[in-house]
């Protein structure tokens, strides 16, 4: 059984690391943070809410009770394409933006006033004003969310050695793009994460999504690093107690948090070897997303030799598994899946977004997130 695991997580392994559009390849300071996070006299605080400072728009729509949303780059949201896909969100039904604040690139979207991004280079002006973005939409009635990649930071591994995972020969982990990956148990890397979206917050951003939360998928006979995990914690153990952190902090806000998980997630009762098991993560934030790409799962996959072709039974078997595992622990947590609206070994028009759509309400959800790396959308397919 063990071997047929291992042989199942490395064919899904491959296809997350090679095709998995841009997944893989893809001030204020005030009040202290808690003691268990030790570097914070360094880092600073970012909440400036706290003090009363209001934030920097002034629509305050409630948070829509069915999401319909699209991905957007930051370099999208900071070019002309972003007010048409406003007009052609509009059109369709879409109500909801998530966009990058912080990306696979370890760079931010905006100038920021963080120390650690100062410090590090990680400012990049994609776009010039996140708060005339964030007001941009909410004036249009779409609700902002920043996704916020955590532990994928080229930036940060390259410019500060003593946060990367190492191999057991103590050199540097490269993935499988020739990246870097920071170390998931540092609670610097927390901090800092936490930061980027309190200042998101504060530019008028009303939902964080974290990205990447998770430790580098390599197989199991890989042995790496982590130079923090000074207590022997396992992975899925640290990654809930990231989560934890982040949203105590971040609820003080009155904003929900979110964080993205392969779709693998909802089936595998373990956590992947990467750190993600959805039972821990969903006691510690609003709604899990995860990413039930058809392209994305292995031949026989729930007895599917082509699971691409089969865009509805896919979704359909990965949100009943999930579903089941979280009534099972009475979760406060819902589930908002990530559906595939990009080709990949077959052609995805209106009909294949469709059949994921139904069966994301055959289930009985509402919500969802579209995913294309490049921001093309099939906006015909959203519209009801």
């Amino acid at each position: 059984m063990k071997r047929t695991f291992k042989l199942i997580f490395f064919f899904f392994l491959v296809l997350v690391l090679v095709f998995a559009p841009s997944q893989s390849a893809n001030e204020y300071f005030v009040q202290k943070h808690k003691s268990y996070v030790p570097f914070q006299k360094y880092y600073g605080s970012m909440d400036f809410l706290i003090s009363g400072a209001k934030l920097k728009n002034d629509y305050s729509p409630a948070r829509p009770s069915v999401i319909h949303g699209i991905y957007i780059t930051g370099w999208t949201a900071g070019t002309s394409r972003f007010t048409k896909l406003i007009k052609e969100a509009k059109n369709s039904g879409i109500n909801a933006f998530v966009i990058d604040v912080k990306d696979a690139t370890g760079y931010l979207s905006f100038q920021s006033n963080i120390p650690l991004a100062e410090e590090i280079g990680s400012n990049r002006r994609k776009i010039v004003s996140l708060s005339e973005i964030t007001r941009e939409c909410l004036k249009n009635g779409i609700y902002p969310i920043a996704r916020i990649v955590v532990f994928k930071d080229p930036v940060l591994a390259r410019h500060r050695k003593d946060l990367v995972v190492r191999k057991e020969n103590g050199s540097i982990f490269y993935d499988r793009s020739g990246l870097p990956w920071v170390d998931p148990y540092s609670k610097i890397i927390w901090q800092y994460n936490v930061d980027v979206a309190k200042a998101a917050i504060a530019a008028g951003f009303r939902e964080i999504q974290f990205d990447y939360v998770r430790f580098p998928a390599v197989p199991f006979s890989v042995k790496l690093v982590y130079p923090a995990n000074k207590n022997n914690v396992s992975k899925a153990d640290d990654i809930a107690s990231f989560l934890k952190y982040a949203t105590e902090e971040l609820h003080r806000y009155g904003v929900k948090v979110e964080a993205d998980v392969f779709g693998l997630v909802l089936t595998n009762t373990e956590d992947l070897g990467i750190g993600q098991n959805l039972e821990k993560m969903a006691q510690h934030v609003d709604f899990i997303c995860p990413m039930v790409y058809p392209s994305h799962y292995w031949s026989g996959s729930f007895g599917y030799a082509d699971p691409d072709a089969h865009p509805y039974e896919i979704v359909d078997h990965a949100l009943k598994d999930g579903l089941s595992r979280l009534t099972k622990i009475h979760s406060h947590c819902k589930l908002i899946p990530y559906l595939q609206d990009f080709s990949l070994y077959h052609n995805y028009g209106v009909k294949e977004v469709r059949a994921q759509e139904k069966a994301v309400y055959d289930n009985g959800l509402n919500s969802w997130f579209m995913w294309n790396a490049a921001n093309v959308y099939t906006f015909e397919a959203f519209k009801r």
